[in-house]
């Protein structure tokens, strides 16, 4: 399902130095369309260096503004004569400080001030914004909630302050998005909400959680026992087609899964062995659940998490992707191994001597 672009109108994409930005830039470069990326300091050469190189070997071209996701009329400029905007900025990390104002406002104040400068931008007729399955559940009881499978009609409503913010931070985020979408008829909002993003980087050093979390993988953290609760992935590459279809297919529509599997740590572990488990201290057993509980907070994960995702399983229903947006999904090994080589290659990871 390949969707006719238009090359004649400028699109915007936010966080354009991001992990999915990327590939989506990647894309958009490749068939023609003039991009407008927006980052926090454009003259940051090294940090824009794979950007520009994409732009130069690449039929279309690339125009870089400076914004700030909480500096209201930030987006303006790099928004004005733009007919699609992509909004893929939003903090993903566990590590912070302060939930709400680390977390929380950066995405929910971040998405009102790109999609309020879309409302003043009468060039603009879609948005596509990067939320997440995050957005849909927080754990696997949800799940089991939910009649045993997630589908786009499922909201999370257990995230909190205090328990798993990230997932507060993505849910509370879309719903401020769909707000301002319901109150115009101008500009369509389409959302996409993949799972644990993997695969390779085109930027240097990538700070994405899903890069801390296959470093743990490769760095020995696990060599003694890996979790076995279940979490989605999908290939990066995935997701930025699905941007794209997103964004130029007629009749796209509201929220779409994008998740190639349902695994666990220690299957994606396993699933590294082969290529590259003569070197790496890669994990080969699970951990047991009364350990992993013990030592969650070690490892920046709630207690409550572990107990109410342990032992039960996980079902992301991708269908509608495949069927609205014409996905394929290509193996989860695949998309790990060629990850774990570009870490090696920017020395995220290390091999052993």
């Amino acid at each position: 399902m390949s969707p006719d672009i238009d090359t004649s109108t400028p699109v915007l994409v936010t966080g354009a130095t991001g992990y999915v930005a990327g590939w989506l830039i990647k894309e958009l470069l490749t068939a023609g369309v003039t991009v407008h990326g927006t980052v926090r300091d454009p003259d940051n050469t090294a940090k824009v260096a794979h950007l520009t190189a994409l732009a130069d070997a690449s039929p279309g071209t690339l125009r870089l503004f400076r914004a700030q996701l909480l500096e209201d009329g930030s987006f303006d400029e790099a928004m004005a004569g733009c007919g699609i905007v992509f909004h893929t900025a939003s903090p993903f990390t566990s590590d912070f400080d302060d939930a709400q104002r680390d977390l929380v406002d950066p995405a929910v104040e971040g998405t009102r001030t790109v999609l309020e400068s879309a409302d003043r931008t009468e060039s603009v007729t879609r948005v596509v914004l990067t939320s997440s399955v995050a957005a849909i559940y927080t754990d696997t009881v949800d799940c089991a909630d939910a009649g045993g499978t997630l589908t786009e009609e499922n909201w999370n409503t257990s995230a909190s302050l205090d328990y798993e913010p990230y997932n507060l931070s993505k849910t509370l985020a879309e719903k401020k998005a769909w707000e301002i979408a319901d109150a115009q008829s101008r500009w369509r909002l389409v959302v996409i909400n993949p799972s644990l993003v993997i695969g390779p980087a085109l930027g240097p050093a990538p700070t994405s959680e899903s890069f801390a979390i296959v470093s743990q993988l490769g760095n020995g953290m696990m060599a003694l026992g890996a979790p076995r609760i279940k979490i989605g992935v999908v290939d990066v590459r995935e997701v930025a087609t699905a941007h794209v279809n997103a964004a130029y297919l007629p009749d796209a529509e509201g929220r779409h899964i994008l998740s190639a599997a349902n695994t666990d740590l220690l299957e994606m572990g396993r699933a590294l062995l082969p290529r590259f488990g003569w070197r790496r201290p890669l994990p080969r057993f699970p951990l047991p659940i009364p350990v992993l509980v013990a030592v969650a907070p070690l490892v920046g994960r709630d207690r409550r998490f572990v107990k109410r995702c342990s032992g039960r399983p996980l079902r992301l229903d991708n269908s509608k992707s495949r069927s609205a947006l014409g996905i394929s999904y290509r193996p989860m090994q695949e998309s790990l191994e060629q990850m774990f080589a570009t870490m090696l290659d920017a020395g995220q990871v290390k091999l052993l001597r």
